[in-house]
């Protein structure tokens, strides 16, 4: 590489993504599980969506999100295996154990990668193909799992080259480099642009990242805003906007928590959709105390057979993070809202308006107050050491389903707890 071309002090960023991180680790479990068509998330006949695929059943055209039963259709051969989250939570654990070892500063973006600052470990761990090198062989080591490491002068590059690096390789873009790296690359590579931006982007002939490289900084402002001035700058290979406006490892705060149910069968049983609400605001208290945020604003997402779908929402005079209080309001909501006798299709429950903390509590009620967040704190626990599904509020248990494979689930290892 021309030397020209390089700066003086360039950062150096590794973004770890574990191969077919759900599937891989399925495949621990169960080896006769390897080199087949896998699809996790649930059984061929079931509502639910696909959570990962193996490479296999990608030939295929399977891919997350993709419905069950459309997957099954496209790779019949296929075998489906339900989701099992508690596992996944554990062998994250042991990513990040191994990725903590080699930097004091690691962000899990989600359950299966991190971006890992490297700026200045040279002396620690060599240069950086030497220290990836070594990294992806403990990691083999000590998880039993693949990954694939990017390398690059920024987050962005990081990601994108790990994810050209895949299956179970590393990529380092050189500095001074990212523009080249980047210029024949589809511009739905860039993290951020999804459907509605590439087909917007394809209307003014824009197809490569190269395409918008070549656009007026001040032309993308004036089509797409705030927005359109991050992607020119992305589109350089730089940490712009969205999502890469913090430094790596720093707490980057949800704007909302929810959680949702898809039921196999519609149901009008209006017990049985109060205990899904019960477990869904279960659910949602353990990720909010897990974040230690307190919600004001609760909302209702109701969709009926026919999928037409309501969202109601209410905001408390005191914030919460009480499974109780967050239950009620939800209920509440359910009951002014559901026409009776109509069956449902999907329930969900989400908490949003965050406040660090909750005003000063009622003192008439503050002891019943204290000894619910007590006792959830203990339920927590017991979770955290034997699965979500370890402990139940007896208004949830009719509500029993599997907690869904996502890739943010609670018990993200490296995010703060609430204690």
């Amino acid at each position: 590489m021309a030397a020209s071309h390089q700066p003086a002090f360039s950062r150096t960023i590794f973004h770890v993504d574990m191969d077919a991180f759900f599937v891989s680790v399925e495949e621990l479990y169960d080896p006769s599980l390897k080199g087949k068509a896998v699809v996790v998330g649930g059984q061929r006949h079931e509502r639910g969506v696909v959570s990962a695929a193996s490479y296999e059943a990608r030939k295929f055209g399977v891919h997350s999100a993709l419905p069950l039963r459309t997957a099954a259709k496209l790779c019949p051969h296929a075998i489906f295996v339900n989701g099992h989250p508690e596992r996944y939570r554990e062998c994250s654990e042991k990513v990040y154990k191994v990725l903590t070892a080699f930097s004091p500063q690691v962000e899990m973006a989600s359950i299966d990668e991190a971006y890992l600052e490297m700026t200045g470990t040279a002396r620690l761990h060599g240069p950086p193909m030497k220290a990836a090198h070594k990294l992806h062989h403990r990691m083999k080591e000590e998880t039993q799992l693949n990954c694939s490491i990017g390398i690059g002068s920024s987050r962005l590059i990081a990601k994108v080259s790990s994810a050209q690096a895949k299956p179970n390789g590393v990529l380092w873009i050189v500095p001074g480099e990212e523009a080249k790296f980047l210029a024949p690359l589809d511009v739905r590579e860039i993290p951020g642009v999804g459907k509605v931006m590439e087909s917007h982007l394809h209307a003014l002939g824009i197809k490569k990242v190269g395409d918008l490289a070549r656009l007026e900084e001040s032309e993308l402002g004036e089509r797409f805003g705030k927005w359109g001035l991050a992607l020119a700058g992305k589109a350089r290979g730089e940490d712009a906007g969205g999502w890469f406006d913090t430094e790596v490892g720093a707490d980057i705060s949800a704007k909302s928590i929810s959680h949702e149910h898809t039921y196999n069968e519609d149901t009008a049983d209006a017990n049985q959709l109060e205990a899904t609400l019960m477990r869904l605001s279960e659910m949602v208290g353990r990720r909010l105390r897990e974040a230690n945020f307190y919600a004001r604003t609760i909302q209702l997402k109701l969709r009926y057979k026919d999928f037409s779908t309501i969202t109601r929402a209410h905001t408390l005079p005191a914030a919460t993070q009480l499974d109780g209080e967050i239950f009620e309001q939800a209920r509440t909501l359910f009951r002014r809202n559901w026409k009776a006798g109509r069956e449902v299709r999907l329930l969900g429950v989400q908490a949003s308006s965050f406040e660090a903390q909750a005003e000063q509590i009622d003192l008439l009620e503050g002891g019943q107050q204290q000894r619910w967040k007590n006792a959830l704190a203990a339920a927590d626990r017991l979770r955290d050491k034997f699965g979500e599904s370890s402990v139940k509020l007896a208004g949830g248990m009719r509500g029993t389903f599997r907690e869904r494979t996502h890739e943010n689930p609670s018990g993200l290892p490296g995010k703060s707890k609430a204690r």
